[in-house]
């Protein structure tokens, strides 16, 4: 399944800040119907993403019946990304 969809960054702050994406309310509504073929456990939900030019791995993680994709520094330090900064982001889940 293929995806395409743009959000600003959220930062959670936590012990260590992490940022976020989250997946709009229709592309969610997408991934939950595959999502029991792509889980490997804890709602979690495998993805390659790609932002501007870098394609990474990660999975996404479940938040109040939608999804967070989380970006590592190694993708939002090169690219300049900071809490707030809007983003289009190309994502693919893998079943």
């Amino acid at each position: 399944m293929e995806l395409a969809f743009a959000g600003p960054v959220i930062e959670w702050r936590g012990p260590s800040p992490y940022y976020f994406i989250a997946v709009p309310d229709q592309e969610a509504a997408d991934i939950r119907e595959v999502a029991a073929m792509a889980t490997y456990g804890w709602g979690v939900i495998p993805v390659e993403a790609r932002i501007g030019a870098i394609t990474f791995t990660t999975s996404l993680f479940p938040k109040d019946d939608g999804y967070l994709l989380p970006l590592k520094n190694a993708v939002r330090t090169p690219q300049g990304l900071a809490a707030g900064d809007d983003v289009a982001v190309e994502m693919t889940v893998r079943l």
